[in-house]
C-alpha cells in the first residue's frame, strides 16, 4: 500500500537544491551602457574622434566599418575574431576577400590604449565605431551597450559557411540569416546599409550577364562599360548611384526602379515576400532608420564574450598582449600584471 509525502517535505529538498545549484552555477555578465563609465570613461568619445577623422579622409571608411560588424558577428559572434591575422583566419578567407577597415580599427584602438590602456576589447570599438560610422554619413544613431571581449582564435571555415553571398536568391538570405535569428524584416533592413559603400565587378558581374531578375536597360548598359564579361575584376561601382556617401533610402528606391547593384540586393524586390518591406521603406525613411538602428543593435551583440571569457587584445590583430588583464563584470581591473 503506497503512501503520500505533505508538499512541505518534497518542498525542503527541492528549496535546499535550489539554493546550492544557484551558489555553484557561474554567472554570466551582461553588456551594459555603463560599463567603462569608470574604467576609461573618455573611451568612447576617443573612438567617436578617430572614426570621424578616418571618414572625412576616406568616405568609404563608414561602409567598411559597418561591413566589418556584419562580418565578424556573423561568424562565431561579436568577439573580434575577424581582426586576427594570420593562416587559417577570417581574415584571409576568400569569404572575406574585399573587406576592409581594419586600418579604421587600429587607429581608434592605438588611440584608446592611449588613454587607458588593456581595458577596452576591439570587439567593443567595432561595435561601437560602426554606430559611429552611421552618424558620419548622416544615418542613425543608436545606443552601444558594452562589456565584450576579444576570441582567441579565428574560424575560417566557419566564415565560408555563414556569410552572406551577394549571388543569394532571397530564400537563401532569409535562411541565412534566420539561423543568426533575425527575421526577413530585419534581414530587408541590415540590407539597407547597401546605401552606402561600393561592389567590386567580380561581385556583381552576375548581376549583368546571367540574371533573369528584372534589371533598368540604362543601368544595365552603364554597368556593362564598367565591367566587361571578362575582365575588370576590380573595377568598383557605388551600390547606390543616387546618393553614395550618404545614409539614406535611396537604395531601397533603386530597387524599386530594378537598380539594385547585387543579385542580392535586387531578389528583395522582384514579386516576392520582401516586396512589401522594400515599399514601406521607400514611403517612410525614418522607419528603415528605426528597424536598421534595432536590426544593428541586435546583431552587434550575437554571442558575444562576457565576464572572464575570452580577453583583452592589447592590438587587435593579435593575441598576444602586455601582461594578462582581467576584468570583473563591471568593467573595472581586477588584476594586471606589470
Amino acid at each position: 500500500m503506497g503512501y503520500s509525502k505533505s508538499n512541505g517535505t518534497i518542498m525542503f529538498p527541492m528549496f535546499i537544491l535550489l539554493i546550492f545549484a544557484n551558489y555553484f552555477m557561474p554567472c554570466k555578465a551582461q553588456l551594459s551602457t555603463t560599463f567603462y563609465d569608470t574604467t576609461c570613461p573618455n573611451a568612447l568619445t576617443t573612438i567617436q574622434t578617430s572614426v570621424n577623422a578616418s571618414v572625412v579622409n576616406n568616405t568609404r571608411n563608414a561602409a567598411f566599418l559597418i561591413r566589418l560588424l556584419f562580418h565578424d558577428c556573423f561568424v562565431q559572434g561579436c568577439d573580434a575574431s575577424l581582426l586576427l591575422g594570420g593562416a587559417d583566419s577570417e581574415r584571409e578567407s576568400p569569404a572575406n576577400n574585399g573587406v576592409f577597415g581594419y586600418d579604421v580599427i587600429d587607429a581608434a584602438k592605438a588611440a584608446v590604449e592611449i588613454v587607458c590602456p588593456g581595458v577596452v576589447s576591439c570587439a567593443d570599438i567595432l561595435a561601437v565605431a560602426a554606430r559611429d560610422a552611421s552618424v558620419a554619413v548622416n544615418g542613425p544613431s543608436w545606443t552601444v551597450r558594452l562589456g565584450r571581449r576579444d576570441s582567441t582564435n579565428s574560424n575560417a571555415s566557419q566564415a565560408a559557411t555563414d556569410l552572406p553571398r551577394g549571388n543569394f536568391n532571397l530564400t537563401e538570405l532569409i535562411a541565412n540569416f534566420d539561423l543568426k535569428g533575425f527575421n526577413a524584416r530585419e534581414m530587408v533592413a541590415l540590407s539597407g546599409s547597401h546605401t552606402i559603400g561600393q561592389a567590386r565587378c567580380s561581385r556583381f558581374r552576375g548581376r549583368i550577364y546571367n540574371s533573369p531578375l528584372n534589371i533598368d536597360a540604362a543601368f544595365n548598359s552603364s554597368l556593362s562599360e564598367i565591367c566587361p564579361p571578362t575582365g575588370g575584376d576590380e573595377n568598383l561601382q557605388p551600390l547606390d548611384l543616387v546618393t553614395p556617401n550618404t545614409f539614406d533610402n535611396n537604395y531601397f528606391r533603386n530597387l524599386v526602379a530594378s537598380r539594385g547593384l547585387l543579385i542580392s540586393d535586387q531578389v528583395l524586390f522582384n514579386g516576392d515576400s520582401a516586396d512589401s518591406i522594400v515599399t514601406e521603406y521607400v514611403d517612410n525613411p525614418a522607419t528603415f532608420e528605426s528597424d536598421f538602428a534595432a536590426a544593428m543593435v541586435k546583431m552587434s551583440e550575437i554571442e558575444v564574450l562576457t565576464g572572464t571569457s575570452g580577453i583583452i587584445r592589447t592590438v587587435c590583430n593579435s593575441t598576444v598582449v602586455n601582461g594578462p588583464v582581467m576584468l570583473n563584470s563591471n568593467g573595472q581591473i581586477m588584476y594586471q600584471a606589470s
